[in-house]
């Protein structure tokens, strides 16, 4: 294939059915997500949310559960916007959406994510397809792992 200065060739990074992420500005460091290509909107387990205004502007606290635990990351986000959002059964449902900074391997990028309870699912978060989409992904169903753990100071793509 032929490149020039203006359109760089950019390698595909192999991902597995799920993964290791971290949400930063969520002061989350490691999170098992689920890719979904079947999800349009990514979805965070979220617990006890709450709005409030800060600045004159809608936020939305929550709590995110550690996994194995009883503790939780208390986190706050600025609200984007309330979407009806089908729920796995295919119910539609009201859902806050907030945007934060995705982390997977050494790659970060800004995602949408829909706040939900997902107490009974294997994966606290669910990784839509408008999250992976443009960002030269190819997803292995048959592996899962495989961008190792998310990198602190992981490069914007």
């Amino acid at each position: 294939m032929k490149t020039d200065k203006k359109h760089k060739k950019r390698r595909i990074t192999e991902i597995g059915w799920r993964e290791w992420i971290g949400l930063p500005d969520l002061s989350i460091s490691s999170l098992r997500a689920k890719i979904d290509t079947g999800a349009r909107t990514s979805a965070l387990h979220a617990t006890s949310q709450r709005l409030l205004e800060i600045s004159g502007k809608e936020w939305v606290e929550f709590h995110v559960p550690v996994p194995g635990t009883s503790r939780s990351t208390r986190c706050r986000a600025p609200l984007i916007a309330r979407r009806q959002i089908k729920n796995t059964s295919g119910v539609a449902e009201e859902r806050l959406i907030i945007e934060t900074r995705l982390v997977l391997g050494n790659k970060a990028w800004p995602i949408e994510v829909s706040l939900a309870n997902r107490d009974n699912m294997g994966h606290e978060l669910i990784l839509g397809r408008t999250a992976v989409r443009r960002r030269r992904l190819l997803i292995n169903p048959g592996r899962s792992y495989l961008a190792g753990p998310p990198r602190r100071a992981a490069s914007q793509s």
